[in-house]
């Protein structure tokens, strides 16, 4: 029984695999014909070489000429001939003038063809083409009123502005050209079209029902359920108005349209059917108020709409939605292209990645070589060379040392060239054996120790060279992971969080707030970020009190309002965000004074938030005072600032400065750094000094003192950061000072044991008045006097508590 059961079911799916690939064929072979062999154009020319409006305006055939001539050339000449044959069915007049004006556009096209700005003169030989004509056929019939003056201007000017009409919306036939999306002045020329091609239909009936009644409302129903109310409502005006135009009696018609377009779009959530009942119920409201016996004619047609309607395949409304803005299929195409846009920015960053990271290994590769092995024996060699060039080259002994005693000769000039390198003397035991060894060996020890310094010299520029290529080398990598980490950011999707989405929301509600829109970006540990718009009558701090408590609740940690959009009218929308709060809050205070009382300080200092829950402090002391000292100091921080904020790690970034001041300008611009970057998430701090004065964290009765020995930056183009870690604790006071402040008290033997009594007997913890306290207590040991520039930044490290309690109301409500 499974057996044929499979078989069934394997025979079905085969079956549907032809049927799918059957329509697919005839699909394509029928657009094939209409499109590409034109004959698609030959039944449009047909229909609006019928088209006429107020009984006697026909501007729809030249307007679709001229747009082929200028568009479609290939197409012209059969589609001339389809408009004038369709001319023709109406009447022999009218087919004359339709085909005298096509071939008078066609002789003045062809005059003016090497014209410039040919789309812009193309409505003048429109306007001439249909104006001429109806002259000289007016005149011949001698009908030359000021009506017929009025009727053949107002042909002209509709002519003219049908062929700008015509120019957007026939290039949508072809589909040869990918459009992402049609505006809307797109789709109303695309519904003008359409209704003006309808027109020739007129006088056409089925069972009395007019063939442009029903594809009016079949289209009217097809963009209702596709666009909306608004496009919906729009396609039947424009399609009620110009029918109306083709046959007065059919005015009521446009409220018809344009009223079912409406309703059906509104309805469009009842799917086909929906949609359909809202043409149903349009044709009854507006029948009501016409000719009783328009109404059975009127419904068939409405009928004969939803038919077609209801036999569209599937296919043909997923097609359609894609170019018309606001439906979900147009939204996932423009996802689609911008998710293949952010693909294609993610890997050409990665590729920037892997190129910097390539050249960074270039760069370190010089590392791979031991310099006390390989490089150091080189270097030897060079120097004995260079040593028994100028001593043993022109010695009668020199093949029986280098030849035939190498080794020995090899082995004790180089012990004398290490003792020569140490700069002492060497051994009397190792100069009596070189003695007896050579007869030269006077000559030869006061040669190198000639030879030595320019060893030396060498030895150095070496040493920096390879030290300079691991500075480039780092900051290369620097750059290549911050490039990777952004690749990373690139790609990452917006991820879906149904399980807290439903416990927001169900929490929410059971405190009667109702969520309009909910959006969750993130939920990683320190990092969440919620979106809600939210509906309040009378806002009264809901955000911050109900709502961020429940979300703390539900995932676990402390949330906060990050922003708030409140609405100013009563139960109007209101956006609020939400993020996660760090676990340690910094406050601080700061105090600086310049030399002498002035306005300009050589010191500089920054407070940052670096992002990802980071926050840096930092001090630079330019070398002496006024302008150019602070110049030094501040281009330092700004330069820390931006390579800070990019991601890349602090001791790479204070490298990389470094190496900017020293390559700079070659005067003497120095600066000393004291940096210290506080990680909010677990109050770790790391500090970076360079040439700056000691710190001090004070931890009640506890005072630590950090500090590092580095020389001021831009001195020495190569140098080690040291890097001091220290783990703070919530209470904790960061004191960090310029050297104005730490050398400034006069008359101290130890600055160091005066600054930690006076910092241990503050009684204060508010650090704007430590600051200002330390800054005043320096200055008054100078009796008022401003010897130096003077910098005090103080923090405070304190846990961040939140406000309000969480309220653990889906648990509850869980249980």
């Amino acid at each position: 029984m499974e057996s044929v059961t499979r078989a069934q079911t394997k025979a079905i799916a085969v079956e549907s695999s032809i049927f799918e690939n059957m329509r697919m064929k005839i699909y394509t072979q029928g657009k094939k014909i209409l499109l590409d062999k034109g004959l698609l154009y030959v039944f449009v020319g047909f229909l609006l070489g019928r088209a006429i409006i107020l009984s006697v305006v026909s501007p729809f055939a030249v307007a679709f000429l001229a747009t082929l001539w200028f568009m479609q050339r290939e197409n012209t000449a059969k589609t001339l001939l389809a408009t004038m044959i369709g001319a023709f069915t109406v009447s022999l007049s009218h087919g004359l003038f339709v085909g005298i004006a096509m071939f008078f556009f066609v002789i003045v096209a062809s005059i003016f063809k090497n014209t410039k700005s040919q789309q812009s003169k193309i409505p003048i030989y429109v306007f001439l083409s249909t104006v001429g004509p109806r002259v000289f056929l007016y005149s011949i019939y001698g009908q030359l009123t000021s009506y017929e003056w009025m009727l053949l201007f107002v042909e002209g000017v509709l002519g003219a502005v049908l062929v700008l009409i015509f120019m957007q919306s026939v290039p949508l036939l072809s589909q040869k050209k990918y459009r992402p999306t049609l505006k809307n002045e797109e789709i109303v020329c695309m519904i003008i079209l359409i209704s003006s091609i309808l027109t020739g239909t007129v006088g056409w009936e089925i069972y009395e029902a007019s063939i442009e009644q029903v594809f009016s409302r079949y289209f009217v129903l097809l963009f209702a359920f596709v666009g909306g109310a608004a496009i919906g409502s729009t396609v039947g005006v424009v399609a009620g108005l110009i029918l109306s135009l083709a046959n007065v009696a059919n005015l009521y018609q446009m409220s018809l349209l344009a009223f079912s377009g409406l309703l059906g779009g509104l309805l469009k959530d009842g799917k086909k059917i929906g949609v359909g009942a809202g043409l149903l119920v349009g044709t009854f409201l507006v029948g009501i108020y016409g000719d009783s016996s328009t109404l059975i004619p009127s419904l068939v047609e409405s009928f004969l709409a939803i038919l077609l309607f209801l036999l569209t395949p599937a296919s043909w409304f997923k097609k359609l939605s894609r170019y018309i803005p606001g439906t979900e299929e147009h939204n996932h195409e423009q996802e689609q292209y911008l998710q293949k846009v952010r693909n294609v920015t993610a890997k050409r960053v990665e590729q920037f990645s892997e190129v910097f990271e390539a050249l960074s290994k270039s760069f370190i590769t010089a590392e791979n070589y031991s310099y006390e092995d390989e490089e150091s024996q080189r270097d030897t060699d060079m120097f004995l060379s260079n040593v028994t060039e100028r001593t043993c080259q022109n010695c009668f002994m020199k093949e029986r040392c280098w030849q035939q005693q190498f080794d020995t000769t090899y082995s004790l000039m180089g012990m004398l060239k290490n003792d020569v390198e140490t700069g002492k003397e060497p051994g009397r035991k190792l100069v009596r054996e070189f003695e007896n060894h050579c007869i030269k060996s006077r000559k030869v020890i006061d040669t190198m120790k000639e030879e030595i310094s320019y060893f030396e010299a060498n030895r150095k520029l070496r040493k920096q060279v390879i030290e300079s290529k691991k500075l480039v080398a780092e900051q290369l990598q620097g750059v290549s992971d911050v490039m990777e980490d952004f690749a990373k950011e690139i790609l990452k999707e917006r991820e879906h969080h149904d399980k807290q989405e439903i416990q927001i929301i169900d929490a929410l509600k059971s405190i009667g707030i109702d969520l309009e829109k909910l959006d969750i970006y993130q939920l990683d540990k320190g990092n969440v970020d919620i979106e809600m718009t939210v509906s309040f009558y009378d806002y009264h701090g809901e955000g911050e009190k109900l709502i961020a408590p429940i979300l703390s609740d539900i995932l676990n940690e402390t949330i906060v309002v990050k922003q708030e959009d409140i609405s100013p009218f009563p139960n109007g929308y209101s956006f609020i965000a939400f993020g996660s709060a760090k676990e340690f809050m910094v406050e601080t205070g700061v105090a600086n004074a310049a030399m002498g009382g002035g306005v300009i300080s050589g010191d500089s200092y920054t407070m940052i938030e670096l992002g990802a829950g980071k926050y840096a402090m930092a001090i630079s002391d330019g070398m002496g005072n006024g302008v150019r000292a602070n110049e030094e100091s501040k281009e330092t921080l700004r330069l820390l600032q931006q390579i800070l904020q990019t991601g890349i790690p602090e001791k790479v970034a204070i490298k990389s400065i470094n190496s900017i001041l020293a390559l700079r300008t070659t005067d003497e611009m120095f600066a000393t750094l004291d940096l210290a970057v506080i990680n909010l998430h677990n109050a770790f701090v790391r500090f970076l000094k360079i040439g700056s004065t000691p710190s001090f964290v004070k931890r009640g009765d506890q005072l630590l003192k950090i500090e590092a020995s580095n020389l001021p930056m831009g001195i020495i183009r190569e140098f080690d950061v040291d890097i001091v870690n220290e783990q703070l604790q919530s209470e904790d006071i960061l004191i960090m000072m310029s050297d104005g402040i730490f050398d400034g008290p006069k008359h101290v033997e130890n600055t160091d044991i005066w600054l930690k009594r006076k910092i241990r007997e503050m009684e204060t913890d508010d650090p704007q008045e430590i600051a200002d306290l330390l800054l005043e207590e320096v200055i008054r040991t100078r009796s008022g006097m401003i010897e130096d520039d003077m910098t005090v930044l103080v923090a405070k490290i304190k846990k961040n508590i939140p406000e309000w309690a969480t309220f653990p109301i889906y648990q509850n409500k869980a249980q």
